[in-house]
């Protein structure tokens, strides 16, 4: 009886030991998981680096000043529908009915005829 009792004893305090080393394992598993995925990142990006940096002047030449305009067209995307494409290839970004009213840039210039610079 003297032997159940301290094994019982034994596996109860025991039980705890187990139980912080198996969290202290995963921890340690999530821990490496993290570094590898870390690795892989640094790694893909060490990889893609070359093709940004030949990218770079189309962006800042080409992208940049459009997406600009853009900013100074368009105040809000949350005010405008969801593009539509007429038949023609046009393509229409309506502006939302409930949309507060527009008030233009001071740059934003309609010709005579009603042409609009870009």
């Amino acid at each position: 009886m003297r032997h159940v009792i301290l094994t019982a004893l034994m596996l109860t305090l025991a039980a705890p030991a187990a139980a912080q080393e198996e969290e202290g394992s995963v921890r340690d598993g999530l821990d490496l998981l993290g570094e590898g995925m870390s690795q892989i990142l640094e790694g893909l990006m060490e990889d893609m680096r070359p093709m940004l940096e030949e990218a770079r002047p189309f962006f800042e030449e080409e992208i940049l000043p459009l997406l600009d305009r853009m900013g100074e067209l368009v105040d809000d995307l949350s005010y405008y529908e969801l593009p539509e494409r007429l038949p023609n290839g046009d393509i229409l970004i309506r502006r939302s009915p409930d949309a507060p009213p527009f008030e233009a840039a001071p740059e934003a210039g309609v010709g005579e005829e009603g042409e609009v610079e870009l």
